[in-house]
């Protein structure tokens, strides 16, 4: 049964008021038909009205409800099945797959473990960073950083690309800067230079990913990717780590943790 994840009836066209009077949105859904039709289905499967293992209305249904040709649904169906939303069960039907959005905890480090989370590391290199990494690690002009890009994975499917940055000041001669993996990671060794980590902001944005991040992250290419620049403070202060992280906006949710302010 097809639903509305916006309480009761069907997705209307929204209204804004401006000074007590209602006007219509300027902006119109332009987008291909069967993107809009996957796009409120996929809509229905995280707010859970749509259960996983239960069974998708028929294509002629789809089609019926949404007053759409059922090559169109088709297309919808496509979609969501790459994104991993829906699975084909021959015989039987399109269901929702009990595979659900898979919740990544904001924190500074995932500690690696059989069938958990585990790091595959690219590379490791001394770099001239980007103007928004050196700004957010208070660098002076051409001071240098180490990058170290990896890929994390959860029960071997890749999850997220990141880029890591270090001063070099800091990381020179030190694990940071090897080209072999850091057991404890980076808050051991940063720990143990002196500098414990003690806070981290992240910036969170959303942008459609590059070709690099599609086929190292086995994204459908119209796929949207989730983007954190996150900056780790140690004591006073003092930035020592900022990383950009990426992951797949289909199939991943981040879940941030704090205490209610008094």
């Amino acid at each position: 049964m097809l639903r509305d994840d916006h309480g009761g009836g069907w997705p209307r066209t929204p209204i804004r008021t401006t000074r007590g009077r209602l006007t219509l949105p300027r902006r119109i859904d332009s987008r291909p038909r069967h993107q809009q039709v996957a796009a409120d289905l996929r809509a229905q499967i995280m707010a859970g009205l749509l259960r996983a293992d239960e069974q998708l209305p028929s294509t002629p249904q789809i089609a019926e409800r949404y007053e759409c040709a059922t090559a169109t649904v088709q297309g919808a169906i496509k979609l969501l099945k790459d994104e991993g939303f829906i699975e084909g069960r021959p015989g039987k039907g399109v269901f929702v797959r009990h595979r659900q959005l898979f919740v990544v905890t904001a924190t500074a480090y995932k500690t690696p473990s059989p069938g958990g989370y585990s790091y595959d590391l690219l590379h490791v290199k001394e770099v001239q960073p980007p103007v928004d990494i050196a700004h957010a690690l208070g660098l002076e002009e051409n001071e240098k950083a180490v990058e170290r890009h990896r890929v994390l994975r959860h029960a071997s499917d890749p999850i997220e690309l990141s880029w890591s940055y270090y001063p070099l000041r800091i990381a020179a001669g030190t694990p940071l800067a090897g080209r072999g993996k850091i057991k404890g990671g980076a808050p051991r060794v940063l720990a143990d230079l002196g500098f414990p980590e003690r806070r981290l902001e992240d910036r969170v944005s959303v942008r459609q990913p590059r070709t690099e991040e599609i086929e190292s992250l086995d994204l459908p290419a119209e796929v949207p990717v989730i983007r954190q620049f996150r900056v780790i403070y140690s004591d006073d202060n003092m930035p020592v780590e900022v990383s950009i992280l990426v992951k797949g906006g289909h199939l991943f949710e981040v879940l941030y943790q704090q205490d209610a302010e008094s």
